[in-house]
């Protein structure tokens, strides 16, 4: 707890009574906000993106490519989410895990985000590719292609996130960067690559709304609104972090001194963290939205559970659309 003033003659504290109880109920609000905040996107991640595992899994042609790209993109959210007690528990009672758990769930953490990014960046030069030159895309339909590009895509991941195992430490009953340099080290990079995604993403639309006003596919505008939407999800959930974070790291670098800026920072990077930590249970509420396929597999699966838990007879499997796949498209359309 920082003090207002110090009386040299005395050596005693002054504290602002005032001050400190707007402090110690500001704290409050944010433990107490965090702590069900967190639990509740837990809950709703684990369900949702299961229950998007289980439509893929039962109904949907996984030799598609935009169907891999979703199951992996399900995945690393399922992989964000599983973190979000243990944040809980290290608000609660600091960090207790140890210094490996400390590293290993650090580098998960950071593998979870730049799977997301990359895997984003991907679905989005593949729709580019699909759209604007669709016989490119032809040799990607291959089992060997879809395993190495998927394999890529997760060691990429890896390997960004091995700096963040090196760096973290238990320090002070908290799993901190044990340097300055290497979050600042972090935090560029993660921007870095956001921002190249973020580009690369932006003229990948670009060119395929010029296609898309002179082709008349509904199957392809569906197509791109999915995959639109989840990547301006994903945008407007982590830019604001981003940003919080780059700015913070100005104040490391001493750029930045002035203390009221750093408690609006502080306060901004309350807000922001927990909007970029929602995210993990955004994609399955946008498919039930934006999806139309994915609606329809929805409900079929909850009329067989329903069904089945009247001992009625069994349920017919829903079946494919004939020729659903010979588009290669996102699944839920």
């Amino acid at each position: 707890m920082e003090y207002s003033g110090i009386y040299e003659s005395t050596t005693a504290f002054y504290y602002d009574a005032l001050s400190i109880l707007c402090e110690s109920k500001t704290i409050l609000f944010a433990t107490i906000s965090t702590t069900v905040l967190y639990s509740l996107v837990f809950l709703l991640s684990l369900v949702g993106n299961s229950l998007v595992l289980w439509v893929l899994v039962k109904y949907e042609n996984l030799e598609s490519l935009t169907n891999i790209f979703i199951l992996n993109l399900c995945l690393s959210d399922l992989m964000f989410s599983c973190l979000l007690p243990v944040w809980i528990s290290a608000h609660h009672w600091n960090w207790v895990l140890g210094d490996f758990l400390c590293k290993l769930l650090s580098m998960v953490f950071s593998i979870s985000l730049y799977s997301s990014i990359f895997f984003l960046t991907i679905m989005t030069i593949h729709r580019y590719l699909s759209v604007v030159s669709p016989l490119s895309t032809l040799g990607v339909h291959t089992l060997r292609c879809r395993v190495l590009v998927i394999t890529a895509v997760w060691a990429a991941s890896i390997l960004s996130s091995i700096p963040d195992a090196i760096f973290h430490e238990v320090i002070a009953s908290e799993c901190v960067y044990s340097k300055d340099q290497g979050l600042l080290a972090s935090v560029y990079q993660h921007n870095i690559f956001f921002l190249l995604s973020m580009g690369i993403i932006l003229f990948c639309y670009v060119q395929i709304l010029k296609t898309l006003f002179r082709s008349r596919s509904k199957q392809r505008h569906r197509t791109v609104r999915l995959i639109f939407t989840i990547v301006v999800a994903y945008f407007l959930s982590w830019a604001p972090y981003n940003l919080i974070l780059f700015l913070q790291t100005l104040l490391k670098l001493k750029v930045i001194q002035k203390c009221e800026v750093s408690q609006q920072l502080d306060v901004a990077m309350l807000i922001c963290r927990n909007l970029a930590f929602s995210h993990c249970c955004f994609n399955p509420v946008l498919y039930v939205f934006v999806g139309v396929k994915f609606r329809r597999h929805l409900k079929s699966l909850f009329r067989q559970v329903w069904q089945s838990r009247q001992q009625t007879m069994s349920p017919a499997p829903f079946p494919h659309s004939p020729g659903a796949f010979t588009y290669e498209g996102p699944s839920f359309y």
